[in-house]
């Protein structure tokens, strides 16, 4: 396949690209700078700049572009992360739609915190969206790739749990406190975080492009765990004490709604979709996840 990929230089891009490469696959990466080879097409989403012959012919887009989303949430960082998502998707998916030889399927990264903070409720692809500012950026992202989902292009979004890598993201910032003897639970530490290892989301890329799954998709291990269980098998695969909580208040002293939503909520989903889709996880248990992210 041919494959155009926006977000190649985020943790994720870094870890599909080589794996889609070493599976035979074409691919193409868009960048917003003068390109540095064939391999390379410019676009500029903020100005609505791609040329469609980019997209022309192609069999597969990935878009997984999106600013961070762990920095405390100011009003401009805010429009920030709901423009990085939402503008990057409506350019691909209107411009995907204006072409004879349209791409086969459109894939876009996106999150569990599309069903806000919902306790202990088990959440799948069937549960009812959320409530909160995460929640209504995952809205509008989802909405924002209707134009090629219109023009019969098959188009899947993924649901992200909390993505565990050594290579950055969460686990190295969850790690750090660890290590230096001070990591503990967040706030009371039942709040469920969804996560998935590296290695079953480039997995899950490549089986739902080569695949049928369309709408939505949780992209999360089979077993969420709360923060109070995931501090204790961190601090277990460390060999480091757990006892020192970061209480609710500071969360919210130090992040704002970030810290609330982020940190003090979370999300119990379960990828049904892709289980009833045959997909096998190599890490569906925390503590052989973190083994291997952390193996040296």
């Amino acid at each position: 396949m041919k494959i155009v990929i926006s977000g190649t230089s985020g943790l994720i891009g870094r870890a599909l690209v080589p794996a889609l490469e070493a599976a035979g696959h074409e691919v193409l990466r868009l960048v917003r700078r003068e390109p540095a080879g064939a391999d390379e097409a410019f676009w500029d989403p903020a100005s609505g700049s791609l040329d469609p012959r980019v997209l022309d012919s192609v069999d597969a887009i990935v878009n997984l572009s999106g600013a961070t989303i762990d920095r405390r949430w100011t009003a401009s960082r805010k429009r920030e992360i709901l423009d990085s998502r939402v503008d990057t998707t409506s350019l691909l998916a209107r411009t995907a739609a204006t072409l004879d030889a349209r791409p086969a399927v459109f894939v876009c990264a996106g999150g569990a915190g599309a069903y806000g903070d919902r306790g202990d409720e088990i959440l799948t692809e069937e549960s009812a969206p959320g409530t909160g500012f995460l929640a209504d950026v995952c809205r509008a992202w989802e909405a924002a790739a209707d134009p090629a989902r219109e023009a019969g292009i098959r188009v899947l979004t993924f649901r992200h749990g909390i993505v565990l890598s050594r290579e950055g993201g969460a686990l190295p910032r969850l790690l750090t406190p660890f290590k230096l003897g001070v990591g503990g639970r967040v706030g009371s530490g039942r709040q469920w975080w969804a996560w998935v290892d590296m290695g079953d989301l480039v997995g899950a890329y490549l089986f739902a492009l080569g695949g049928e799954l369309d709408g939505v998709a949780n992209l999360t291990s089979p077993n969420p765990v709360t923060n109070r269980q995931l501090t204790k098998a961190l601090g277990k695969a460390l060999g480091r004490p757990t006892i020192l909580p970061l209480p609710s208040f500071a969360a919210r002293l130090a992040f704002g709604q970030m810290g609330e939503e982020l940190l003090l909520g979370g999300q119990r989903a379960l990828p049904a979709r892709l289980l009833d889709a045959g997909f096998d996880f190599r890490y569906p248990e925390l503590d052989a996840a973190l083994a291997s992210e952390l193996a040296p």
